[in-house]
């Protein structure tokens, strides 16, 4: 998963990491470890950055070249995703079970994030946004359109 663009914000805003990391409030390491993928940064975290900086989260995902939707919301919602998650597995006549596959988890995994009783991975939601074509955004419940890009 290549979250570059994160790294070219915060060059183009003249922070360092320690000061971008102070300013969202990140232990510095820590965010040191997500900008240079050694560690797989969680989507409340990547959520902050993207607040931050303006931008959406497909824009970092490199799903399209728009920096930020009109009309999106700063939080992500665990029960909106889960039911967007479940909406577009059925659309695509995917069971549980497949995507679970896809993704080399359990189906347990997705109905748990079909519930809303954890959000889903950040690496999982890569997978699906890239596969699929479908945005992150809208899957988080941050924006209501566009659904595909």
């Amino acid at each position: 998963m290549n979250i570059s663009k994160i790294k070219d914000l915060r060059i183009k805003s003249n922070l360092t990491q320690k000061e971008l990391s102070l300013k969202i409030g990140l232990n510095n390491t820590l965010y040191n470890k997500y900008e240079n993928n050694y560690n797989t940064i969680p989507l409340i975290h990547l959520n902050t950055i993207c607040n931050f900086f303006n931008v959406s989260i497909d824009y970092i995902f490199s799903n399209n070249k728009i920096e930020n939707y009109q009309n999106s919301y700063p939080k992500i919602d665990k029960i909106i995703c889960g039911k967007r998650l479940k909406e577009f597995r059925k659309e695509q006549k995917l069971t549980q079970t497949n995507l679970a596959i896809f993704l080399n988890t359990t189906h347990s995994v997705i109905a748990d994030y079909e519930k809303g009783r954890f959000l889903i991975s950040t690496s999982f939601l890569y997978a699906i946004c890239k596969k699929f074509n479908i945005s992150a955004d809208y899957l988080l419940g941050k924006i209501d359109k566009p659904k595909y890009l």
